[in-house]
């Protein structure tokens, strides 16, 4: 088999290469974010940062060795499907420079002509891992291009370049999502004077998994709601395969359980809610006026949940305006909210999100003809959001209903890599040219998401990505179910639920029988025993009581 990995980006890591703002970091316990299969045992704190992260990703390619297929610079711009030969055809624009490929209103930047080629691929199996959260957006302010000084969007920083000469600047950062209440964060001590204009409510948990955390040696003091570092000692006991086994266990399984805390009605959301409303009071006492605009009416979780250590206090600061009132327009020297008063500025940061329609900025032609942004109008659709009906031999991570809104989002990439390549493998042992998803096998998965979201937090009222950035609507970016539950889901393929077409016009379903040998037949060199070895075997369990007296 042939493997090719097409990375538009300039580095491997996604979003994690990508943004590069001041106090990046994942929101999710560091023992949480890194793939099954392998164990980091040096995070440095109980949050790690957005530069560890990208980190332990090149350092697991380097393990793998994986470069030799990954593709810098290589950025699909169409994949038409050819259903007489059962192949894909793949356009691709291909960088001649290595240098950065961002552009300023997010998406990748144009070259000249003599930067980039165009070049032409067939393949057999389409996977996209373009992810939800990778094609970033200008907020659409009235008079934003007028302004003199600096703009810049959270996905378009550029190390510490930007900030580092900010010391005497009064600078705006517009948002609430999770990247602004870090860049907040991070900037306050930084500036001369910050204002953070906040247009929605929004919840700041408590840091989760407080109890492991405690276990580690965190402090119980204030200082729980900042990003714990592990000691050299914690760091060096992590060493010990059996303690550090437990500890992430131990973590994972309090992560999912947070899950009942989406459902409407469970004693758990009651709980969640009381709890991280008097926390946040707490965290603004010096200025309590700001949690009549903050603190939600919605439940907990119906936005992206986040911890946002230090955020509540950045707000407090002396230094710093917390501005609830909309923006009427930006003018050449600053902002302008709707109550009618103005605020000089230096620089305006727009932490203002990402398109999360799922119509991706690429082409993707299906049987007949249908584009992909045809098929996901007026909402996307799929089958357990990893394949789309009408594309076959398509497969996907973190598309539509990919993500989770509580728990382990890298399993469930896992288990989505995994259902991929096993469609990949019964692809070629049974000499099929195409498997595509059946239309009413979608249609039921459309159904069951439409019957479970009404029973959750997520499809209450608040503006969320996770509904495509509307208030109300079909959420389009999570499972219908819980982390373990989609682990599970993906685990087994329902084969049955997919229509195959066999390659040379075949249609006994046998046809990849052959002629009735196997490799290790025709091949004299081939292992003539292979069921024996001891990995190919299955082993029973041996009974260690009498269970007849039970």
């Amino acid at each position: 088999m042939d493997l090719k990995i097409y990375e538009s980006n300039a580095g491997i890591g996604g979003t994690w290469y990508v943004n590069k703002y001041p106090g990046l970091m994942c929101d999710i316990p560091s023992h949480s974010y890194q793939v099954t299969f392998e164990n980091k045992t040096d995070w440095s704190g109980f949050y790690a940062s957005g530069e560890e992260i990208l980190q332990n990703l090149v350092n697991v390619v380097d393990k793998y060795k994986l470069q030799p297929f990954i593709k810098l610079q290589h950025r699909l711009t169409c994949a038409r499907w050819d259903e007489s030969i059962g192949k894909w055809h793949l356009t691709i624009r291909k960088s001649r420079t290595s240098g950065p490929a961002m552009g300023s209103k997010g998406a990748l930047k144009i070259p000249t002509y003599d930067d980039w080629e165009e070049i032409h691929d067939v393949v057999d199996i389409l996977f996209l891992g373009v992810g939800s959260l990778s094609r970033w957006t200008w907020p659409n302010i009235m008079g934003l291009e007028t302004f003199s000084g600096e703009v810049i969007h959270s996905a378009q920083w550029d190390t510490t370049e930007h900030e580092k000469n900010w010391k005497d600047k009064n600078v705006a950062v517009i948002g609430v999502g999770s990247s602004a209440i870090q860049i907040v964060t991070a900037l306050q001590p930084k500036v001369k004077h910050l204002s953070n204009y906040v247009r929605g409510q929004t919840w700041i948990s408590s840091l989760f998994v407080q109890e492991q955390m405690l276990k580690l040696g965190g402090s119980a003091s204030a200082d729980m709601d900042r990003n714990y570092k592990f000691t050299e000692k914690t760091i060096e006991s992590f060493k010990d395969p059996v303690f550090y086994q437990k500890v992430r266990t131990d973590i994972e399984i309090d992560l999912n359980l947070a899950h009942p805390a989406t459902l409407v009605g469970n004693p758990a959301a009651g709980f969640a809610r009381d709890e991280f409303k008097q926390s946040m009071l707490e965290r603004l006492t010096k200025k309590p006026w700001i949690a009549e605009h903050l603190v939600p009416e919605f439940g907990v979780a119906c936005r992206r949940l986040t911890p946002g250590p230090g955020y509540l206090e950045a707000l407090c600061e002396d230094n710093v305006s917390f501005i609830p009132a909309l923006i009427q327009r930006v003018t050449p020297t600053g902002i302008e909210t709707v109550d009618g008063k103005s605020q000089d500025l230096d620089v305006i940061v727009c932490a203002t999100g990402f398109d999360t329609s799922y119509r991706y900025d690429f082409d993707i032609i299906g049987k007949k003809g249908e584009t992909l942004q045809e098929h996901h109008t007026p909402h996307p659709r799929t089958y357990m959001s990893v394949a789309v009906d009408g594309f076959p031999n398509m497969f996907q991570a973190l598309g539509p209903n990919g993500g989770v809104g509580a728990g382990n989002l890298l399993l469930i990439m896992e288990r989505q890599v995994d259902y991929a390549v096993s469609a990949t493998l019964k692809i070629q042992r049974e000499r099929i040219k195409s498997m595509d998803a059946k239309p009413e096998a979608v249609d039921d998965f459309e159904s069951w998401i439409e019957s479970y979201f009404p029973k959750t937090v997520f499809g209450t009222t608040c503006r969320s990505w996770y509904k495509g950035g509307k208030e109300e609507g079909r959420v389009v970016a999570i499972w219908p179910g819980s982390p373990m539950h989609a682990a599970r889901a993906l685990a087994h393929p329902r084969w049955e639920d997919f229509n195959y077409e066999f390659v040379d016009g075949a249609v006994n379903r046998f046809y990849w029988f052959g002629d009735g040998n196997s490799v290790a037949d025709v091949n004299e060199h081939a292992d003539k025993a292979w069921y024996l070895r001891p990995e190919n075997i299955d082993y029973p369990p041996v009974p260690t009581e009498d269970k007849s007296k039970l």
